[in-house]
């Protein structure tokens, strides 16, 4: 038996070819080739499937990222509730209510308010305001650059520091950027709490575009300041001549000035981890307006309480609506709702940076909307002396607002903002007045001058409105 297994079978070679078997396997499992081969694919298979997967994720995180920095305002129409569907007017007595309900501000009595225009007119009553301070001074500012007006900002800073004053200062990381670090270190060194609000870092590019627009100063939980103004020495002068800038700020005192004081609260935590609880009991005073809050806005998802506010507001008008902002570049929903105030026979008048604007790109963006505006029947007006900065508005002579708020998607949908809601008709007449006297400096654009704009002018708009989310 052992003999015919053997046949054929050269015995002196076969141990020599055993060893050369690996492990000493003498024979090879006929299917290794092919299960190699089925191991090659299934591996380039899932490489590809790897890639390609790494791929769609990426755009998928990329279009959402896109969206996401793009998202603009989702209010198109403003409605009543009651039968008839028509909104509340700013003459209702149920007004103060509604914007209650729709921004989360309260609305009350007991404030006194200032309207300051330019430099000449806010920094010399701010520096007093900030010398008169015993006890505490907050400081949350969006914009600031070297020079005069810093270094006497930081003086009085820390001046009332060593006089024991607890003094704490948010700046935007952003818009502050040129302030020299040995800037702040001074600051720090007199004692004063300084810190960037939302620093660009990698682990914090998320929120790199949602910036603290706000501008906001309270002086012992007392006196409260907001506006446009910001800290460098454009913002000296008259707002008309010598590169002066075109600014209107408020300043306020009463329980709207809480609500400023919690704006700064809320970024401070944000900023810091530390949330500051104040023992400030601020009681309404007499002569004040008939009704004010302090409106502080931030991003979020869905409909924003910025653009809840100037929406109400635009539906609210029923006689006339005196915009004035620096940066008009309102996207296709709000161009809609101001259109549809002038075709209901609201006097409709806008207010805008002419060709002095620091930001081009925000004015061709705003000019894009212009016909459809001007076919509507609103007034379009473009400041001339000098770059204008105000944020501001004033609806039926009574419902007044002056704060940090652009109309542009930037303010509406992505920043942290602040703006004091007045209900009065004393400050709306003053704000009126202030209205009407510049529109002396502004050219109002008509709509044959406008329809006869070159088409690079065309061009540059349609471009510029393609940007205008991220504006």
């Amino acid at each position: 038996m052992f003999d015919s297994q053997f046949v054929g079978l050269d015995l002196e070679r076969f141990p020599s070819e055993l060893a050369t078997r690996p492990h000493g396997r003498a024979y090879e499992s006929p299917g290794r080739g092919t299960a190699d081969a089925l191991i090659s694919a299934l591996m380039g298979r899932l490489l590809r499937i790897t890639w390609w997967t790494t791929v769609v994720v990426t755009i998928v995180l990329a279009l959402i990222g896109f969206l996401h920095l793009t998202r603009g305002t989702v209010v198109r129409h403003v409605a009543g509730m009651v039968t008839d569907g028509v909104p509340v007017a700013v003459g209702d007595c149920q007004f103060p209510s509604s914007v209650t309900m729709l921004t989360g501000a309260e609305m009350g009595p007991g404030n006194r308010v200032e309207v300051t225009l330019n430099g000449d007119g806010t920094y010399s009553r701010l520096w007093d305001d900030l010398r008169s301070a015993r006890h505490t001074i907050t400081v949350q500012m969006y914009y600031g650059q070297p020079g005069r007006m810093a270094m006497t900002l930081t003086g009085v800073l820390r001046e009332r520091a060593e006089a024991g004053v607890r003094v704490f200062v948010l700046y935007d990381a952003f818009g502050t950027a040129h302030i020299p670090s040995a800037d702040r270190a001074a600051l720090q060194a007199a004692g004063i709490a300084v810190q960037p609000f939302r620093p660009i870092r990698l682990s914090t590019l998320h929120l790199a575009q949602h910036r603290s627009h706000v501008r906001g100063i309270v002086i012992d939980g007392r006196i409260g300041w907001t506006g446009g103004f910001g800290i460098d020495d454009k913002w000296f002068g008259d707002g008309h001549t010598r590169g002066s800038w075109r600014e209107t700020n408020v300043r306020f005192e009463g329980p709207a000035v809480r609500q400023l004081q919690a704006a700064f609260i809320a970024a401070w935590v944000e900023a810091t981890g530390v949330l500051t609880i104040t023992r400030a009991a601020i009681v309404p005073l007499d002569h004040g307006v008939t009704a004010s809050g302090l409106l502080y806005a931030s991003p979020t998802l869905g409909s924003t309480v910025a653009e809840r506010f100037f929406a109400l507001s635009i539906a609210a008008a029923r006689k006339t609506l005196y915009l004035t902002n620096a940066y008009f570049a309102p996207d296709d929903n709000f161009v809609e709702l101001l259109a549809a105030a002038a075709r209901r026979g609201v006097d409709v008048r806008v207010l805008t940076g002419g060709s002095r604007t620091d930001v081009q790109v925000v004015r061709l963006a705003g000019r894009a909307s212009y016909e459809k505006l001007l076919d509507a029947g609103v007034r379009l007006y473009e400041w001339q002396p000098s770059t204008l900065h105000a944020k501001t508005f004033v609806i039926d002579g009574k419902w007044s607002t002056i704060g940090s708020m652009n109309f542009d998607n930037r303010s509406l949908a992505l920043n942290d903002e602040a703006t004091l809601m007045v209900l009065d008709p004393t400050l709306g007449r003053r704000m009126e007045e202030i209205f009407l006297d510049d529109l002396h400096d502004a050219t109002e654009i008509t709509a044959d001058q406008f329809h006869r704009r070159s088409w690079v002018e065309r061009l540059a708009e349609r471009a510029a409105h393609l940007i205008t989310p991220l504006l």
